[in-house]
């Protein structure tokens, strides 16, 4: 009988293993190319304003504001880029809806070409820069509509475009028919599946102008109250931002009435660093979250490194007891049915929307307990994505590649590096590889 060198059986498995990953890998693309449908994806340039100068029947409008930390673009229909600028940059930007009879409560439509059509699709009416100081003109012109004097702060996630920031919010607020003056904060993404890395340090760098906007709308004397809506990545950065003014001014700032945590990608050990460090006058917290998002599972079954807040077990202990004394409300989403095949954007679906701005308008808390969205706290919650190596990233873009043509645009330059990431999924190649699949497919 042969005998074999310390590593000798160790080191033939591992290459077999990494032979049938890669032969994994060749399935997926593979069946990624031949599942591609053989539209392009939308055109660039959706948000230069269109020459329409009269309101079409049916069609909404939605007026917000816009404060962001990217860099401006050269073209003035896409305004801002993925890349991080020196300061943040105010916009007064309005958008044409179009009538609630064509389209799906929930859903965005874009443009097939330009200049979008408002009778059918989301269009840009206006994109005016502001300056700082006139903030508190916009604001006064804002609230006007609303008794409550209420704004609503929305701070998107990972990957997203500033055209997606934007036309995602609109359809929120005029989906959740709430009397809101909408403020969107938007930090540099690269809307790339891929770019997890990049997107993450963006929200770092995107604290301290997160911070300024919140304490100038708590400071502004139109504004009455405020509610912060996160999703996602941009979760990390509304906890970070609330954290920092805490420790600067021993408070978050008294108008700052809501915080809702949607899927919120944090390590749990610092989410709970947040919450102590924001004090016992924190805004109320209420965590949304979703036992059937599929791109996000996939990513958890890669990195299984630290527990994330948004994707605990609300029921399971030690969390029950934490979120109960710690005030933290619960809303579970498992059965809302989503409008996309991962499942990922159940926070803007109408209903979801819907039940937020009765919520808003009645002042009530956001919970399960309060509106009966669920017959119970959830059970088993999916979370926002842990930190996606390559490897991770190939097996959650591959899903979401065949149904979005925009990451289809940014998925081709990353195949040829996906093999490291792979190395450490050894023990998961049957489950990574089928996972895309079942997301698109719907099957178990």
């Amino acid at each position: 009988m042969p005998v074999h060198g310390r590593y000798g059986d160790a080191g033939r498995v591992v290459r077999v293993s990494l032979q049938k990953i890669r032969n994994v890998r060749a399935l997926v693309v593979a069946s990624l190319i031949l599942a591609l449908p053989a539209c392009s994806g939308r055109p660039t340039g959706v948000l230069l304003p269109i020459a329409q100068t009269e309101q079409l029947p049916g069609t909404s409008r939605v007026d917000m504001l816009v404060a962001t930390t990217r860099k401006s673009a050269t073209d003035r229909g896409v305004l801002f880029s993925g890349e991080r600028g020196d300061a943040v940059t105010y916009t007064d930007l309005a958008v044409s809806i179009p009538p609630d009879a064509i389209r799906q409560p929930g859903s965005v439509q874009w443009a097939k070409s330009l200049p979008g059509n408002p009778a059918t699709d989301f269009v840009a009416l206006r994109a005016d820069p502001v300056e700082r100081g006139k903030v508190a003109a916009w604001t006064g012109r804002a609230v006007r509509r609303g008794a409550k004097r209420h704004v609503l702060v929305f701070v998107h996630g990972f990957n997203n475009k500033f055209e997606d920031a934007v036309f995602r919010f609109a359809q929120i607020v005029h989906d959740s028919g709430a009397e809101v003056a909408p403020v969107l904060f938007t930090w540099p993404s690269k809307g790339s599946v891929l770019a997890y890395g990049y997107d993450r340090e963006s929200t770092n760098f995107s604290r301290n102008g997160l911070e300024t906007l919140l304490r100038d709308l708590a400071k502004d004397p139109n504004v009455g109250e405020i509610t912060v809506l996160a999703h996602s990545m941009g979760n990390w950065l509304t906890l970070e931002s609330l954290r920092q003014m805490a420790i600067r001014d021993r408070r978050v700032a008294p108008k700052i009435r809501n915080v809702i945590l949607a899927a919120p990608d944090v390590d749990m050990d610092l989410a709970r660093t947040a919450f102590r460090d924001m004090g016992s006058d924190r805004p109320r917290l209420t965590l949304m979250v979703s036992g059937d998002d599929q791109a996000l599972a996939v990513s958890r079954l890669v990195w299984g490194d630290s527990v994330r807040l948004g994707a605990i077990d609300p029921t399971a202990e030690p969390y029950k007891s934490e979120l109960e004394r710690q005030n933290i409300g619960v809303l579970n989403l498992s059965t809302v049915k989503g409008d996309d095949p991962l499942n990922h954007g159940k926070f803007a679906s109408g209903e979801v929307v819907a039940l937020l701005g009765k919520r808003l308008a009645d002042g009530q808390p956001i919970s399960d307990g309060q509106i009966g969205i669920g017959d119970r706290l959830v059970s088993t919650a999916a979370g926002a994505a842990s930190t996606v190596a390559t490897g991770a990233a190939l097996a959650v873009a591959a899903p979401v590649a065949i149904v979005d043509p925009q990451t289809r645009e940014t998925y081709g330059e990353h195949l040829s590096n996906v093999g490291s990431g792979f190395k450490d999924t050894v023990g998961s190649t049957a489950n990574l590889a089928a996972a895309p699949l079942r997301a698109v497919t719907g099957s178990r």
